[in-house]
């Protein structure tokens, strides 16, 4: 999963991204509204953590214009005003949750994962397919209760399809959401990727779909 904290001040834009990254997310960064908007704008994220008043550009003004050019990543604000209105007018201007300075990390970990599941039609923390389970709070995955031994890229690649269950989804697509903005990215590897996890699985619920990209199939799918 990959994700743009848009934040400025420096300290705590710093502790956001060692969180995220250590949680096992890709994560770009930005300092101002204007380079912000820009990211998310021209690039791929799950989610977004946007801080309202950021230089250049204030927040609410980047997400109107997200919405506006309709880009719908769920979007958690960030903000040090706890009044009510500026709590409304960020949900109205297309926010999908919020959290009032000064806060845990942890909360704002727990917020995004609910949200990404959310964006991703699953109401749990938990996504299964018959013996294999993902636990996105602990981000860990097993088989048949054993617990899988993945590297970094292998369990988000494992961790976007799961999210997207059912779906095709296509190397061009994983690659953008496996890899920031500054990597050198290479759409091979994933065929490399997928091996491994099918050998570590023990099974073949990642499907190639020839041409298109893979996919892992719900167990109640017709498709």
């Amino acid at each position: 999963m990959r994700i743009l904290v848009v934040e400025d001040d420096r300290d705590l834009n710093r502790q956001l991204v060692d969180a995220l990254t250590e949680a096992g997310y890709v994560v770009d960064k930005a300092f101002d509204g204007e380079e912000g908007h820009f990211l998310g704008d021209t690039e791929p994220y799950d989610a977004v953590i946007l801080d309202i008043g950021l230089p250049q550009m204030d927040g609410l003004t980047v997400l109107e214009k997200w919405r506006q050019d309709s880009r719908i990543m769920p979007v958690l604000l960030l903000t040090a005003r706890d009044r009510w209105s500026d709590k409304v007018a960020g949900i109205d201007a297309g926010a999908d949750d919020y959290v009032a300075k000064p806060f845990h990390i942890e909360e704002v970990l727990a917020r995004l994962r609910a949200l990404i599941r959310r964006a991703a039609g699953h109401a749990s923390s938990e996504i299964s397919c018959g013996p294999l389970r993902l636990d996105t709070k602990t981000s860990k995955a097993t088989v048949n209760g054993n617990t899988l031994k993945l590297t970094s890229h292998e369990f988000r690649l494992l961790s976007y399809l799961m999210h997207h269950m059912d779906e095709v989804v296509s190397r061009t697509e994983l690659v953008e959401h496996l890899y920031d903005q500054d990597f050198d990215r290479d759409s091979n590897t994933i065929e490399v990727f997928v091996g491994r996890l099918r050998k570590k699985m023990g099974m073949d619920l990642i499907e190639t779909i020839r041409g298109m990209g893979y996919r892992i199939k719900s167990q109640d799918s017709k498709a």
